[in-house]
């Protein structure tokens, strides 16, 4: 991937939305600007999962001035991650399409702990070396991240489906605090604890961080109103709450530091924080200067230095599901020499590095069970942990790998770019090639496509040779006309009685 001078990251949170903007000098990164805005799209969902229409024109005007400040920006040097908000509403996609066209540039969006391992990079580009193990702990608007790492690498990854905004509306409607509602928001956050306590518990790390917003305000808070010194702790945190229930209602709570834009969802993260503290120990906890949005920006960084976390995983993968890594390299070479002889000047940039994974992965499945391992191959790759794929590339890779065999009709609706049918047919073709396991002289290949037609030209004597080959290809020709679409193959059909005959001999 071609590096760039100046890189940007979105962060569209449940609560604010970031824009960080940085110039790349070697392996470091500068920050040249960085817009915020209180959006609190995770405060527009419905009962039913649904993103209101006040959230959604906060969210696509919010997305329209990110837009004005990073036109000009190549679109491979902006990357925009949603997060929970996006995650759980039923009209998230619809809202997707018009929030890119207010950004000008493509959305992901992640599961929790692709975005606790986005976290924890941009934390712990900000916090001093130490082989020491850390936990980070980031509150966001409507899940909270919970990682153990040491130096750049995370070692556990957790989310939990509780943020500032949501315990805010739930348990403290109208910004009315109490003391029983403290108690139940509290007492619901140690429920939701209760699973990963043994995995982060006091003994398993040695320093505590928290990241974002939350962690932030409240350590300011507790700072500047004398509750205790610079950290987040559980006195300062204990002194904080019974402000709050004194007070009894957000609006006359009277705090140096408490920015107004955070009055609304203060006590939803004060008593996720009072449970945090509590669960897993923590007696002190400082407040990190970084957040997903510098993550997402070192993601890119590496990646620009041939240092993709998703080629890590990958390759994790291929070990994990014991994959035959010499056919996937057979496979994976000649997917993409068909590609690039079928595609040619219309080739799609993203496709390859697709297609070289797909290759990768396309028999992981066959650990489960040989019949339809395709299939077991999809699953995996739709429902597993990715560490660096988001949520739509993940289903772009298994959408892929599903195809790369058997019935072409499975995969018809799931596939609505052009260029991906061309990275289809280049798979299926490599694999159908590839089928003997063995490294053999193909002869020349040439091919082109042209709309809904493909046309593959392949020596007519080397299909005589290989009857078994020239049968499959037929057979694929046919299973693109059932969708359609036209596979011409130049002399397949005199090779067809050739073929009959040494299958009947």
């Amino acid at each position: 991937m071609t590096g760039y001078s100046t890189i940007a990251a979105v962060d569209l949170g449940s609560n604010s939305f970031h824009c960080q903007i940085a110039r790349v000098v070697g392996d470091q990164l500068y920050p040249l600007d960085a817009l915020r805005e209180p959006v609190r799209l995770g405060a527009g969902l419905t009962s039913d999962k649904l993103l209101d229409d006040e959230a959604q024109a906060r969210a696509l005007a919010c997305l329209q001035r990110f837009g004005e400040r990073l036109r000009g920006f190549d679109r491979h040097a902006v990357r925009a991650i949603g997060t929970n908000a996006l995650r759980v509403a039923k009209n998230g996609a619809a809202f997707l399409r018009k929030a890119e066209a207010a950004l000008g540039f493509p959305i992901e969006v992640v599961a929790g702990r692709e975005e606790a391992r986005l976290i924890y990079l941009g934390v712990a580009h900000h916090l001093p070396a130490t082989r020491e193990k850390r936990l980070v702990v980031d509150i966001g608007g409507g899940s909270t991240e919970f990682i153990i790492g040491a130096g750049y690498k995370p070692l556990r990854l957790d989310s939990l489906f509780m943020g500032c905004v949501s315990y805010s509306l739930r348990y403290f409607p109208d910004g009315k605090v109490t003391k029983s509602a403290m108690k139940q928001a509290e007492i619901a956050a140690r429920a939701e604890l209760q699973p990963m306590v043994n995995r982060f518990s006091r003994t398993n790390w040695q320093h505590a961080a928290g990241s974002s917003g939350t962690a932030r305000a409240l350590a300011e808070i507790i700072k500047l109103n004398g509750f205790d010194d610079d950290a987040i702790t559980p006195d300062g945190m204990d002194r904080l709450r019974a402000h709050l229930v004194k007070a009894g209602d957000m609006s006359k709570v009277g705090l140096a530091g408490l920015r107004p834009d955070r009055v609304p969802v203060l006590p939803g993260g004060v008593a996720i924080m009072n449970a945090v503290l509590s669960e897993l120990r923590i007696d002190s906890m400082v407040a990190a200067a970084g957040a997903m949005r510098e993550g997402v920006l070192y993601d890119m960084l590496g990646r620009f230095h041939h240092k993709d976390m998703r080629d890590i995983t990958v390759a994790q993968f291929m070990q994990r599901y014991h994959v035959d890594a010499p056919q996937a390299r057979r496979v994976g070479t000649l997917a993409l020499k068909l590609y690039h002889k079928l595609a040619g000047s219309d080739a799609d940039e993203t496709a390859p590095q697709y297609l070289a994974w797909a290759a990768k992965l396309h028999e992981i499945g066959i650990s489960v069970a040989y019949s339809g391992y395709h299939r077991h191959s999809a699953y995996i790759i739709t429902h597993a942990e990715m560490p660096g794929f988001s949520r739509d590339e993940q289903t772009r890779l298994a959408a892929l790998v599903l195809a790369h065999r058997r019935s072409l009709k499975k995969v018809a609706d799931r596939i609505d770019v052009q260029v991906d049918w061309t990275a289809v047919l280049s798979l299926r073709l490599a694999a159908l090639l590839c089928r003997g396991r063995t490294d053999i002289a193909l002869p020349p290949l040439q091919g082109r496509a042209q709309g809904k037609r493909f046309r593959l030209e392949i020596d007519a004597e080397w299909l005589q040779r290989f009857p078994l080959t020239a049968s499959a290809l037929s057979s694929e020709a046919r299973e693109w006309d059932r969708i359609g679409r036209e596979l011409k193959i130049p002399g397949i059909e005199e090779t067809e009685p050739a073929v009959d005959m040494a299958l009947a001999g």
